[in-house]
């Protein structure tokens, strides 16, 4: 019989348990609202793997993306920039003439001594090459495809057999499992939960028999938000979309199982933060929407699990506001390199080594109008403990304010609230307010 050590050569390479720099690993996911989690509590979400990231370390229970949409979120996590300092404003053709250049946490995590990978959804631009920083590179033209997708391996073109969750969990597992001498950060963004919400064969029956039930804002009558005046109330995101959505999160979570399994029997699981992610949020009927890109909490906020045992206690909460572009200067802060000036977002690891620290009181966020959805104008916001203002330049008396301590679901426009006054002062002028 086959010892473990010559079933699994990278258990003979003691440079796995030794190494002096932790291992960083990001899963992202597409579209997941921060509440779709059995452990941020959805009612029947099956989640464990995913699960097992809380338990085992902590939750950030107010984390969000400045731009929810795909490709300036993708743009922003891994730059640590605003969408008008990147420029990826949209979902659109104009990411290619950017992602090339983009300065990229794997750029300043190479010459730190890490192997870097990206493995998945890059969605700027169609082009599905390798793009600098990246010593590994799995992806897809655009959107991709859910079964037997077309692929680029390190720059190969190749046709897949399978499911796209599932494969692209196949190539990290074997990254995480290959020998190697020096630490090592891996992305995984997932094609899923997008649409077309197409799930596994396994999991297309799951949760048939359940009932939807959705947030009390889903009856908003959008008489107070004007920017809404040519939408109807009640409509957005329907229960097959919403039971397919979380079909397809169940395949994901299958993956971080194997990737926790894989990091255990190679003896790195320890020395590694492992995030979960996603790049934005997504209605479910709530204000009578579906998809993102408007500024409710629905759009804009994301989960966010991290597991780190040398810093985080199982179990931790961390209330402290985060957001998608503090994922670079976290990286390269973990990894002992020097945050460039170009990095806007704001290291976190000093929320990891104590859970009431806070490295931001506010947040702010924006969209650009795309032509493709004229439904949804322009807007900047910011998002502090308590309030939020969002600001539409095009748009003439359409401002809204919100206490989110007193109206979470975002009901009441509140905009002749006297607070209103110094946000509109601070968002009517183009640039990131401070």
């Amino acid at each position: 019989m086959l010892s473990r050590r010559a079933l699994f050569p990278a258990l003979a390479n003691p440079l796995f348990a030794q190494a002096a720099k932790p291992n960083l690993v990001l899963i992202y996911v597409d579209d997941l609202r921060w509440d779709a989690l059995s452990s941020t509590g959805h009612k029947f979400a099956k989640t464990p793997n995913i699960d097992r990231l809380a338990r085992e370390g902590a939750i950030f229970t107010n984390a969000f993306v400045t731009t929810p949409l795909c490709s300036p979120s993708r743009a922003s996590f891994l730059t640590g920039q605003y969408v008008q300092t990147h420029k990826v404003i949209g979902n659109t053709r104009d990411g290619e003439n950017h992602t090339h250049k983009l300065e990229n946490y794997g750029k300043h995590l190479q010459p730190a001594g890490y192997e870097t990978a990206y493995i998945g959804k890059i969605h700027m631009g169609m082009d599905a090459g390798p793009r600098p920083g990246f010593d590994h590179w799995v992806s897809f033209r655009g959107q991709g495809v859910y079964v037997d997708p077309p692929l680029n391996v390190d720059g190969k073109d190749i046709k897949a057999s399978g499911y796209m969750t599932d494969l692209l969990s196949d190539y990290a597992v074997a990254f995480l499992e290959k020998p190697r001498s020096k630490p090592f950060c891996m992305t995984v963004a997932h094609k899923a939960v997008h649409g077309p919400f197409t799930p596994a064969e396994r999991h297309k029956d799951l949760y048939k028999d359940v009932t939807i039930t959705v947030q009390a804002n889903a009856a908003d009558d959008l008489r107070d938000k004007p920017a809404m005046k040519d939408r109807k109330p009640g409509g957005g995101s329907n229960d097959e979309l919403i039971k397919n959505q979380l079909r397809c999160l169940a395949s994901i979570d299958d993956g971080v199982g194997r990737m926790l399994a894989a990091l255990e029997k190679t003896k790195q699981l320890d020395n590694t933060l492992f995030l979960f992610s996603s790049d934005n949020g997504y209605f479910w009927r709530e204000h009578g929407l579906g998809d993102k890109r408007w500024a409710f909490e629905e759009s804009i906020r994301i989960p966010l699990l991290a597991r780190y045992p040398k810093l985080i206690k199982p179990g931790t909460k961390i209330a402290g506001m985060v957001a998608n572009i503090d994922v670079h200067p976290t990286f390269v802060d973990l990894a002992g390199g020097r945050i460039g000036t170009h990095v806007q977002g704001k290291s976190f690891v000093p929320m990891l080594k104590n859970p009431k620290a806070k490295v931001r009181s506010e947040l702010y966020c924006e969209y650009f109008k795309e032509e493709n959805f004229p439904q949804t104008p322009s807007w900047r916001a910011i998002r502090t403990e308590r309030y939020k203002y969002v600001h539409y330049p095009e748009l003439q008396g359409a401002d809204e304010f919100y206490d989110i301590v007193k109206d979470p679901g975002e009901m009441k426009n509140r905009i002749g609230d006297p607070k209103a006054k110094a946000f509109h002062a601070r968002l009517v002028k183009p640039g990131v307010p401070v």
